[in-house]
């Protein structure tokens, strides 16, 4: 961060932000979706689940208006993460800024389905089966314990205090 912006009292969003991105990665990551929840541990599977544990982050930060700035910031750092991850599995220049654009489409499409899930205004395990699972539901013990798990996931963060939110406090342990 540049001197005049310390001196205008403006944070750095990758420092701000960071941890809780860190929490959203490792909440994705965690085994149990894959292995308990059948969550195909692929590219696609794992961008999948890191995109619903963003999604659910995203919309509590949208319930705060003092949050509006961080859900930017969040978003952002998703973007370069993509971007990075792209680039590292050799996809090429020209291709890497569709496929962000792709991946960020089906973020926007996947918040409104989850929101709508966990908001009780759809089926969540519907939501899930399109979007993390891609349509193809997997047995119903795994898609029952990733709906429970998803939404106690929501209702945790829903439920912690946005700073502890947006300081990546948003571990919670499994049904």
């Amino acid at each position: 961060m540049s001197f005049i912006n310390e001196l205008l009292g403006r944070k750095d969003p990758n420092l701000v932000m960071q941890p809780l991105y860190d929490a959203v990665i490792a909440e994705g990551r965690d085994p149990s979706w894959y292995e308990q929840g059948a969550v195909p541990d692929s590219l696609d599977g794992r961008f999948d689940m890191i995109a619903a544990i963003l999604c659910a982050v995203l919309i509590r930060l949208d319930q705060s208006d003092k949050a509006r700035q961080e859900i930017a910031w969040l978003t952002e750092l998703f973007v370069t993460d993509m971007e990075g991850q792209l680039r590292q599995i050799g996809i090429g220049d020209l291709i890497v800024g569709k496929r962000v654009g792709e991946m960020m489409s089906a973020l926007g499409g996947r918040l409104g389905a989850y929101r709508e899930g966990l908001t009780g205004n759809a089926d969540i395990a519907e939501a899930l089966t399109r979007n993390l699972y891609r349509g193809e539901a997997p047995a119903p013990e795994a898609l029952d314990f990733t709906a429970k798990n998803y939404t106690a996931f929501y209702n945790h963060i829903s439920e912690t205090a946005i700073d502890q939110v947006i300081a990546g406090n948003i571990a919670k342990a499994r049904l």
